[in-house]
């Protein structure tokens, strides 16, 4: 298992933190690492809501669906991405603060059967590639409007 976690702060209110990052489609915009994203289902987003990603790791573009499996508008949201080899598991949390939102980004990545030997591998991988996440969603989320 690898995990990474952010804690972000942005000047955003939590709504609106929350409903730009509950478009998981709009990764790409933030997350250096993914190619591209659409949504599979129509809005709004809540449980069952699913996403396309097209990640880039190791070299090669992999595609992920990603499924709403937890959503509690505006705190927290929880998007969950399996395959025979792996399951991705990312919550994100916002929490009012006097100046806007804190934005707490968990993401835990299990290996499945044999793909468990590259696990230390992975974790290091993971790391880099949660940190270029990170600085990307910083920026974003600086971006987003407050109303």
């Amino acid at each position: 298992m690898s995990r990474y976690r952010a804690s972000i702060h942005s000047s955003a209110r939590p709504r609106s933190a929350f409903d730009s990052l509950s478009r998981f489609d709009r990764a790409e915009e933030w997350d250096p690492g993914v190619e591209e994203g659409s949504m599979l289902t129509e809005e709004p987003v809540r449980v069952g809501s699913r996403f396309r990603l097209v990640t880039r790791f190791a070299g090669r573009s992999v595609p992920l669906e990603y499924e709403v499996v937890e959503c509690r508008a505006p705190d927290r949201i929880v998007f969950r991405a399996e395959t025979g080899f792996l399951r991705s598991t990312d919550t994100i949390s916002f929490a009012a603060d006097p100046t806007g939102t804190l934005v707490v980004y968990d993401a835990v990545l299990d290996t499945k059967g044999i793909a468990r030997l590259a696990d230390p591998f992975l974790a290091l991988a993971f790391r880099r590639i949660g940190d270029r996440a990170a600085a990307g969603l910083r920026t974003y989320l600086n971006a987003v409007p407050t109303p």
